[in-house]
């Protein structure tokens, strides 16, 4: 495996990266990783680390780069937590653009980058992200998967569920039984919403799960048979759709 750390320019500035991929057999597609509210860190490193041993290039940015170069939430104090919302809310859709293009930009020249074959993953706070960056280039991605994504249904005209009809590509959603950031109402109707548009999907329930269940740090959340299913949905996405025909 080869690893960068890479600056790549965006319209608001240097956004420090994390880039991983086989050592031989390349160009290899793309998954563009779309960090949770903790912030770019060593446990999402090595989730980004078991994708690229599968055969992809995957594109891990600090998306709070417009703030801090290297925030991470490294306990769950009320100050800590506050800090961390700060930098959440600092997000939007039209920053997710920004952000996306920058990516697209680098990998389309970037030598071990198959930039035709490309997908995302996002977590949590990415869950609207990854959608986001669907609508905004259904030319280029061909997967998405949001994996427990928080404020999927909002009354902002840009709300997940109200851009979702945009989306063209096969997108998978994994919903927590237990999540406080995504009601069984509000899964309804971004559900609704996904068949309204016609958008090819699927979105599955995780029973007994708590959100952020697949995260291996996430001390009394991690849930191992949860998150290897999770793994397994990925794998099976990206697979059909990345991999050469």
């Amino acid at each position: 495996m080869i690893e960068h750390h890479i600056d790549i320019p965006t319209a608001d500035g240097a956004m420090n990266t994390f880039v991983v991929h086989p050592d031989e057999g390349g160009p290899h597609p793309v998954i563009l990783f779309y960090m949770d509210a903790p912030g770019k860190r060593e446990e999402l490193h090595d989730m980004a680390r078991r994708l690229a041993t599968v055969g992809y290039c995957v594109v891990l940015p600090n998306l709070y780069h417009r703030r801090t170069r290297d925030y991470w939430l490294k306990e769950r104090t009320e100050a800590a937590m506050a800090e961390m919302f700060g930098h959440m809310h600092a997000l939007s859709a039209q920053t997710t653009r920004v952000d996306t293009q920058a990516m697209l930009d680098f990998v389309d020249g970037f030598a071990a980058a198959d930039a035709t074959r490309i997908g995302a993953v996002g977590y949590c706070m990415s869950g609207p992200f990854v959608v986001w960056a669907a609508a905004a280039f259904p030319d280029r991605l061909r997967c998405i998967a949001s994996i427990y994504g928080a404020n999927m249904v909002t009354d902002a005209a840009d709300s997940p569920h109200q851009v979702v009809g945009q989306v063209r590509c096969d997108s998978y959603f994994a919903c927590a039984e237990h999540d406080k950031w995504a009601s069984p109402e509000q899964v309804a109707t971004l559900q609704a919403a996904l068949q309204a548009g016609g958008v090819p999907h699927r979105l599955e329930w995780y029973p007994g799960a708590h959100h952020g269940f697949a995260f291996p740090l996430r001390a009394g959340i991690y849930d191992k048979p949860s998150a290897e299913r999770h793994w397994a949905r990925l794998f099976t996405l990206f697979g059909k759709h990345l991999t050469p025909a």
